[in-house]
C-alpha cells in the first residue's frame, strides 16, 4: 500500500468551485486560497439560517495509545461512505497543529484512502488560522508588559500576570521562562512561560463564538491577571480588542477542502481535547448542518475528552445536539488496553484482547449516560483475524449496542459502507434523548466530582491547596457557574497515563485552575498535564524533507 502522503498526491482533486456546488454555494461565496482551498463568508449563514438541520454524527474513541485506533480516518472514511450510498455529507473537522505534526504524529488529515486533501496544505500551514490566533494571542502579551512598562495605569502585578505567550510547535524549553532581563527599556522582570497555540483561549474562543460580535465580547471577558490589589484585568481594559478581532476576522471563516472521494469538508480550529474544550468550530458544524443532510464530526482523543467536552460544553452555547455517537476502536489498541506490549499489539492474543474490552465498555457505558443511540467502529488492520474481530462484535452485543467492522483506511468510502449503513439504521429505529451529564450551576466540586466518578471512574477528587485557593478565588468572582474542561492525559481514563484499561480504585488530582472567562469554562489541571508538549527523542520532523520538484515527502 501507498504511504498517505503518496496516495493524497497522487488523487485526482477537483477545484474547490465544484465542491462548493454541490453545496449550492456559489462563486461569491468563496474566498479561495489556490485552486483546492476556500474559506465561505458569513453571508451564506445569513442566507441558511432558516433551513432545517440535518443530523449530527458524532465520532469519538476509545482511549488512544501508540497501537493507533483511527478516529479520524474513521470519520472521513464515514462522510465518504455516506456519499457513496447518495446522502449529502458534510464532514467537519479541526485544523492540525504543526506541534505533532512535526512531533509524533507527522499528519493529522486521516490516512490511506481516508484523507482530507490536499493533505500537505492542511497539515502545515493551510490557511493560517493557527497563525492569526498565535498572532492575536501575542498582541495581548506583549501589550500587558508594555502597559506595565509604560506607567502601569491599571496597577497590574508583574507577579500576578495570567497571560502567557504561544506557539505552534512543541517547545519543552518554553515551558517556563524569565521575561524582562536586560537594562531599565527592556520590560519589568517577571517569570512566564509559552503553552501551544492550540491551548490558547483565543483558540477556543474561535471555536466557541457564533459570529464576529460574540467573538469580540467573549475577548474583551478573557481574565489576563490581577490588579496590586488582587482585583482581576481583563483584555477590554487594554483598547486591543479590535485589533485582536481585525487578525482573526479571515480566521473566523471556515475553511472548505474535500475527501478524497469528493465529499466536502469544513476544517475549522484546532483545540486539542486534553488540553483544551478539543473541537472545530460552532460556527463550521452549525453552518455544516444547514447545508447537508448528514454532518460528521469529531472530537480530539477518546470519549472521556473531545466528546464529554463538546455534550457539556459545546452543546451548552451553541445548542448543537448529536443525534448517534460512533464509538471508533481497534483491536491492536484494546490488546494494548489489555496488557500487550506495544511492539506485540499486532499478535493475536485474545486473553489480552478480553482484557482490553474493559476500556471499550467504559466508553460506551459513558456515551449512553448523555442519552444517545451508540454505533461502535472497528476498525480493522491487516493483521486483525475473524476471532479478534467477533470477540468485539460479541462484548458489543452484550452492552446492547450496533458495530460494524469499518475498513475506510484500506478502501475508502467503499470499505465503510456497511458502517454507514449501521448508522443510518441507528438514526432511523433509535431516538436520541440527549442530555448533558451536568447542569453548569451545580458548585464547582459537584460538577468535578460527577466527571470524575461518572466518565474516569474515580473514586473522587483530591485538590492542592493551590486549587483549592483558584476554586475559591473564582467563585468570590462570581465565575462558579460556568462548565468545567479538564486538562487530563489523553493516555488514560485516569490521570495518570501508565493505567489503562478501566482503571479502579484512585483519586483524581487537580492541582490548579485556570480561568478561561473569554471561553466560558473553567480549566482544572489534574495530574501531570502540560500545556505545551515537548518532542520525542525521535521527532516526525526529522522524517520530512522537499524534493527539487517541490515534492512533500515524510508527511504521514
Amino acid at each position: 500500500m501507498l504511504s498517505d502522503i503518496e496516495i493524497a498526491q497522487n488523487a485526482k482533486l477537483q477545484p474547490i468551485q465544484e465542491i462548493a456546488a454541490e453545496l449550492e454555494l456559489g462563486p461569491e461565496d468563496l474566498e479561495l486560497y489556490g485552486r483546492y482551498k476556500a474559506k465561505v463568508g458569513p453571508d451564506v449563514w445569513e442566507r441558511v439560517k432558516e433551513h432545517a438541520d440535518g443530523k449530527l454524527i458524532y465520532t469519538t474513541a476509545i482511549t488512544a495509545t501508540a497501537a493507533g485506533e483511527g478516529k479520524t480516518c474513521t470519520a472521513i472514511g464515514l462522510a465518504q461512505a455516506l456519499g457513496t450510498l447518495g446522502k449529502k455529507t458534510i464532514a467537519c473537522l479541526r485544523e492540525p497543529s504543526l506541534g505533532p505534526t512535526f512531533g509524533i504524529k507527522g499528519g493529522a488529515a486521516g490516512g490511506g484512502y481516508s484523507q482530507v486533501v490536499p493533505m500537505d496544505d492542511i497539515n502545515l500551514h493551510f490557511t493560517g488560522d493557527i497563525h492569526a490566533v498565535t498572532t492575536a494571542h501575542n498582541l495581548l502579551a506583549a501589550v500587558i508588559d508594555n502597559h506595565i512598562h509604560h506607567g502601569n495605569e491599571l496597577n497590574i502585578h508583574p507577579k500576578r500576570v495570567l497571560w502567557r505567550r504561544v506557539m505552534d510547535m512543541n517547545d519543552r524549553q518554553l515551558r517556563s521562562i524569565v521575561v524582562g532581563m536586560g537594562g531599565p527599556g527592556d520590560g519589568v522582570m517577571r517569570e512566564t512561560g509559552f503553552d501551544i497555540s492550540v491551548a490558547s483561549e483565543i483558540m477556543a474562543i474561535l471555536c466557541l463564538a457564533q459570529d464576529m460580535d460574540d467573538l469580540k465580547a467573549r475577548l474583551g471577558r478573557m481574565l489576563v491577571g490581577y490588579n496590586r490589589d488582587k482585583e482581576p484585568v481583563y483584555a477590554k481594559e487594554l483598547g486591543v480588542i479590535g485589533s485582536l478581532a481585525v487578525l482573526l476576522k479571515d480566521a473566523l471563516k471556515p475553511n472548505l477542502v474535500q475527501t478524497l472521494e469528493g465529499q466536502p469538508v469544513f476544517i475549522h480550529g484546532g483545540p486539542f481535547a486534553n488540553i483544551a474544550h478539543g473541537n472545530n468550530s460552532i460556527i463550521a458544524t452549525r453552518l455544516g448542518l444547514k447545508l447537508a443532510d448528514y454532518v460528521v464530526t469529531e472530537g480530539g482523543f477518546a470519549a472521556d475528552l473531545g466528546a464529554e467536552k463538546f455534550f457539556n460544553i459545546v452543546h451548552g452555547y451553541s445548542g448543537l445536539t448529536p443525534d448517534v455517537a460512533v464509538l471508533v476502536a481497534s483491536v491492536r489498541a484494546l490488546n494494548m488496553h489489555g496488557g500487550a506490549a506495544r511492539e506485540e499489539v499486532a499478535k493475536t492474543n485474545l486473553d489480552a484482547l478480553a482484557k482490553g474490552l474493559s476500556n471499550l465498555e467504559r466508553h460506551v457505558l459513558n456515551l449512553q449516560k448523555f442519552g444517545l443511540p451508540v454505533v461502535v467502529a472497528i476498525n480493522q488492520f491487516p493483521t486483525d483475524v475473524e476471532e479478534e474481530l467477533k470477540l468485539v462484535k460479541e462484548a458489543c452485543d452484550r452492552l446492547g449496542v450496533r458495530s460494524a467492522v469499518s475498513e475506510v483506511v484500506a478502501k475508502g468510502g467503499q470499505g465503510g459502507r456497511k458502517l454507514a449503513q449501521t448508522i443510518l439504521e441507528a438514526l432511523d429505529e433509535d431516538d436520541s434523548e440527549f442530555r448533558p451529564l451536568y447542569d453548569w450551576d451545580l458548585p464547582f466540586k459537584e460538577k468535578l466530582n460527577i466527571l470524575a466518578k461518572e466518565i474516569y471512574g474515580a473514586d473522587g477528587v483530591a485538590y492542592t491547596t493551590k486549587a483549592e485557593q483558584d476554586i475559591a478565588a473564582l467563585v468570590e468572582m462570581g465565575h462558579g457557574n460556568l462548565p468545567l474542561c479538564v486538562a487530563k492525559t489523553q493516555h488514560s481514563l485516569s490521570d495518570n497515563p501508565a493505567l489503562k484499561g478501566a482503571p479502579t480504585g484512585w483519586t483524581l488530582t487537580v492541582r490548579e485552575v485556570r480561568a478561561s472567562l473569554g471561553a466560558g469554562f473553567l480549566v482544572p489541571l489534574t495530574g501531570e498535564m502540560m500545556t505545551m508538549p515537548g518532542l520525542p527523542k525521535v521527532p516526525a520532523a526529522t522524517k520530512v524533507d522537499i524534493e527539487a520538484d517541490g515534492t512533500i515527502v515524510g508527511l504521514s
